[in-house]
């Protein structure tokens, strides 16, 4: 009854994620609180499976804060560790986004190859992928877009394929670090793995794909990148008239390269992730005066929600055992083969993150990868390769796919350039085949 009881509102819950209907806060809010008293209290009548996924211990361990290296895995249930660090660094970048650091960085670059449109578009493109590693995608867009449009207007070309080839490589970069997208703080923090392992194994398959998109990219948009009629580039704007603060500017800018230093040497350090967002966030706070106060309320208390209450549920799916149900059922299809399980996952997850949130999806199949490398004795970590790739890229093939496409598109609309259906899928589905093609291939490779 327990199982079918977890199941029922697992699914109930992606179905109005997906409607959109209700905030997905409220939805995953209300399906937790249903776990807790459905799953576990009737179904299950186990006080010890609610203070299990509810996990608050973990919070007062010395070893939530500080590590010494060793591999742990946490408990099943809330991770706070990606909660903590998410806040964290939604402060950090709301700092940086008061102080104009994002729109100097990208005026500052079109400044330095001289207002060209393809030279823009390239290292708008690299840009993109590179801040993703370490910022939110949602944000690298938000601003990106932005100044695209601005630029766009002012060098009289049309956005369109530039903001649609930001979108590709903010999703692409997000991919090769822990910090770089959600499903890849949630792999790492509950299966013990540091920024330098993300690094090391997605680093290098995003570095080759970041390559291949800015090649595929060029190809099929240089013809469409051609400015409409010369341009007075002395009447352009200056890079520093973006810098509101200077002060609140530089101190953004230590706190980011800080922020980035802590976290490619946490494993050397042992300082975990969770500690990291609470130390960035603080030295934000500190140091903002007055200003602290907004950027406090423009965190995004909705997301983080959104995640406790997905924890819960997930949780309810992993304690009544149907996760170690779906691991079974991808073992007996598999057959034991090795690679037709990579391929199951990684091109499973990548439909699946196409059409619904990939959080929720890459949260649910941690714990069957576990059952699975166990099972089946398949090294954990290529598995979680496997499952990073195909959330985070899989994501870009629909405008409804990952939150940057959301944004990027409805910036792009605004500005009276919209993108429908078919012109995104028609350039961004084709690009997500390839980088997940090359992501499989890749991991046959390197790890079988």
């Amino acid at each position: 009854m327990a199982q079918i009881l977890a199941a029922v509102i697992f699914v109930v819950m992606f179905l109005l994620i997906i409607t959109e209907k209700l905030e997905r806060h409220v939805v995953t809010l209300l399906s937790g609180l249903l776990t807790l008293i459905l799953v576990f209290g009737i179904g299950m009548h186990s006080m010890d499976a609610i203070v299990e996924t509810l996990n608050f211990k973990e919070i007062f361990t010395v070893e939530f804060w500080y590590h010494t290296g060793e591999t742990a895995e946490t408990a099943s249930g809330i991770n706070w560790a990606t909660i903590i660090f998410i806040a964290g660094m939604m402060i950090m970048v709301e700092g940086m986004g008061h102080a104009g650091f994002f729109r100097w960085l990208c005026m500052r670059i079109a400044k330095m190859v001289s207002y060209k449109t393809v030279p823009i578009f390239i290292t708008f493109m690299i840009m993109s992928a590179f801040l993703s590693m370490f910022i939110d995608s949602i944000t690298v867009i938000l601003f990106l877009a932005a100044v695209t449009v601005e630029l766009a207007h002012l060098l009289r070309f049309n956005p369109v394929p530039m903001i649609l080839a930001e979108i590709f490589c903010a999703n692409l970069g997000g991919a090769a670090t822990m910090c770089g997208d959600p499903p890849n703080i949630i792999i790492g923090t509950s299966l013990g793995y540091a920024f330098s392992d993300f690094v090391a194994n997605t680093g290098v398959i995003v570095l080759f794909a970041v390559i291949m998109m800015v090649v595929y990219f060029y190809v099929i948009f240089r013809k469409k990148l051609v400015a409409n009629g010369a341009v007075d580039v002395k009447a352009l704007p200056d890079p520093k008239e973006a810098i509101t603060n200077k002060r609140s500017f530089v101190i953004s800018t230590i706190i980011f390269l800080s922020a980035v230093v802590l976290l490619i040497t946490h494993a050397q350090t042992g300082l975990t992730v969770a500690f990291i967002g609470l130390f960035i966030a603080v030295i934000t706070i500190l140091t903002s005066g007055k200003e602290s106060l907004i950027f406090m309320k423009k965190v995004d208390y909705k997301t983080l929600l959104f995640f406790i209450g997905l924890f819960i549920v997930v949780g309810g799916l992993e304690q009544t055992g149907v996760l170690e149900i779906i691991a079974g059922l991808i073992a007996k299809i598999s057959g034991g083969n090795v690679k037709l399980m990579i391929g199951i996952i990684i091109w499973g997850s990548a439909i699946a993150s196409a059409f619904v949130d990939n959080i929720p999806f890459a949260a649910t199949m941690i714990p069957v990868i576990k059952s699975l490398a166990v099972a089946q004795g398949v090294e954990l970590s290529t598995l979680a390769w496997t499952l990073s790739m195909g959330t985070d890229i899989g994501g870009s093939a629909t405008p409804i796919g990952a939150s940057a496409n959301v944004v990027g598109t409805a910036v792009a609309a605004k500005s009276g350039h919209p993108i429908g259906w078919g012109e995104y899928c028609k350039y961004m589905a084709p690009a997500t085949i390839l980088v997940v093609l090359f992501s499989m291939v890749f991991i046959f490779a390197r790890y079988l």
